[in-house]
């Protein structure tokens, strides 16, 4: 594990667990939910603060897609669920390549080889930690010789103190099917509408927003958090399960299932060696 501070913040990283962000604190306040101790244990990435999505987001669906003529199926990564989840990042170990006082870089190299991905690529995760931000960059380049699809997202869980609310504008909603598989798009229904803000919980929610402009601002009881993301993540994932004291507000480049999409919200198509960035910065203020 690696801790970085600035003034009264504290940002934990997990490299040996998917990359996964532990835990984020403001002094005593915690600003992602508390990871399970069972997960750290594990190194799992799932139960901790937040973990990177790469080469894709999401589902694909029954873990397979055509690409350059061929069909290409993955294994089955998230027990008995019939897709493949969130990409490859989150279950392998990242190799930190620096690190300072209120910063640090972690890198994963994939062959290609394996059920999990066909695809060569190199991938890079840079956090820069301030007093009242942290920062995410996100880098994937294409290894693989001939062009390879390729997307980014991020999967931070909030906790979900009493009154938590959340507020984001997009253009349009995808509808699922039974297995929380992106099916339909349309308008974004009015009970579903964040526009002006909602209290978490009013709606349950594990859907993909399209057309989002890049922010989105969180009450978390005693701070606000805005997030601010690059262009090229244009989809927000918003998971807000009954019963639970988290919820999630994932910044993607692609909604699920893409690649095996022809609405032209699908994934990324990398040349050689084609590198594909975007950041997402994290921001807190007093409410």
């Amino acid at each position: 594990m690696l801790t970085l501070r600035a003034g009264r913040a504290s940002l934990v990283l997990a490299p040996e667990a998917g990359g996964a962000i532990l835990g984020w604190s403001l002094g005593a306040v915690a600003l992602l939910r508390p990871a399970d101790a069972n997960a750290v244990m594990r190194n799992e990435a799932r139960g901790m603060g937040c973990f990177p999505m790469m080469p894709y987001a999401n589902r694909i669906a029954a873990a397979r897609f055509p690409w350059a003529g061929q069909a290409v199926r993955l294994a089955r990564n998230f027990g008995d669920h019939p897709h493949s989840l969130h990409g490859l990042g989150w279950r392998r170990p990242w190799t930190v390549t620096a690190v300072a006082p209120a910063g640090a870089t972690l890198s994963l190299a994939h062959d290609g080889t394996g059920p999990d991905w066909p695809f060569a690529f190199e991938a890079e995760q840079r956090f820069t930690l301030t007093p009242a931000a942290l920062r995410i960059d996100l880098r994937i380049v294409n290894r693989h010789p001939a062009p390879a699809p390729a997307g980014l997202g991020l999967h931070p869980f909030f906790p979900r103190p009493a009154g938590a609310s959340l507020r984001f504008a997009a253009a349009s909603v995808w509808e699922t099917d039974a297995t929380a598989l992106a099916v339909r798009n349309g308008p974004v229904p009015a009970a579903w509408a964040h526009d002006a803000g909602q209290t978490v919980g009013a709606c349950a929610l594990d859907h993909c927003f399209s057309g989002w402009d890049g922010h989105a601002r969180l009450g978390l009881g005693s701070v606000v958090m805005d997030i601010e993301a690059s262009d090229v993540f244009s989809h927000l994932q918003v998971f807000t399960p009954p019963g639970q004291r988290f919820f999630c507000v994932e910044p993607v480049t692609h909604r699920p299932d893409a690649i095996n999409d022809n609405s032209g919200q699908g994934m990324h198509r990398l040349a050689a060696n084609e590198a594909l960035t975007g950041s997402v910065t994290f921001r807190i203020s007093e409410p």
